[in-house]
């Protein structure tokens, strides 16, 4: 199961889990493009498409810079184009970009909400619509989404309904999509992480620094979006998958090495995770 040669486009790859995902692709020999708003270095936040286009170059892959803001169309189309002109095709796109505020329907700017639906929902068709030409001549094409499986309790939607319904519109969107692209062979999926994962959302969400003692890195979610993206054939197609379970599929049962902090305390489970 090898990336090798296989180009993925990946939104919001400027850090975390995308940041991640791009590095394990690179060490098959990978062609990556690192597509993200962080093109200047940020105060507080590490990362920009050029360091991580840098990252890569040196774990073994090829790399292409783009800033992109995916709530643009326009601008999304036009990378797309430039990625397919300049590695040949694209073969997967991963719908890593998001935005997150842990607010309720009482507390939220609307302004706050519209951000949150263009990032995550509405990108997924823009991103999705713009790749498919591109996507259609992979003879091994992957959309994949990081969207958690459809919880129905309503604690999911009791303090932050709002968030809740922009990232489970993801998730809808990949089920449609999987029956949608069928005819194209495009293997459509979503992944979610079991645990907390150590990035900055949750630094800045959920509780800081000191929430990182209970989480994993991103490294998991890479093993397991590599699992998924290197399958062929619409073998994995129509699942929102939950890390773990896909890891497990592939014979692995060791997931200590992924603790963020060997000597943190219980693991905490994730949003819509029970």
């Amino acid at each position: 199961m090898s990336l090798a040669n296989k180009t993925l486009f990946i939104t919001g790859a400027s850090r975390g889990i995308g940041r991640e995902i791009a590095l394990r692709a690179a060490r098959d020999g990978a062609n990556l493009v690192i597509a993200a708003k962080s093109a200047e270095p940020h105060p507080k936040l590490p990362g920009t498409i050029h360091s991580v286009a840098d990252e890569v170059r040196a774990a073994g892959g090829q790399a292409l810079a783009l800033q992109l803001d995916v709530r643009d169309e326009t601008a999304v189309a036009a990378a797309m184009a430039r990625a397919a002109e300049h590695f040949g095709g694209i073969d997967a796109l991963v719908n890593n970009a998001g935005a997150i505020k842990l607010a309720g329907v009482e507390r939220l700017e609307p302004k706050r909400f519209d951000l949150m639906l263009q990032i995550n929902t509405r990108a997924v068709m823009v991103c999705s619509q713009a790749a498919l030409p591109y996507l259609k001549q992979s003879d091994s094409g992957h959309i994949l989404s990081l969207s958690p499986p459809l919880n129905m309790d309503s604690k999911w939607f009791a303090q932050h309904g709002p968030y809740t319904v922009t990232k489970y519109g993801m998730s809808m969107l990949t089920l449609g999509m999987h029956e949608e692209f069928k005819r194209y062979r495009i293997s459509v999926n979503a992944l979610w992480p079991r645990t907390l994962i150590a990035t900055a959302a949750i630094e800045f969400e959920l509780g800081g620094r000191d929430a990182f003692k209970r989480a994993r890195t991103p490294a998991i979610m890479a093993d397991a979006a590599h699992a998924i993206l290197a399958s062929s054939g619409r073998r994995i197609s129509g699942r929102l998958l939950i890390d773990e379970e896909i890891l497990r599929e592939q014979g692995q049962s060791d997931f200590e090495q992924y603790r963020f902090d060997p000597h943190g305390g219980p693991l905490m489970t994730d949003l819509f995770v029970d």
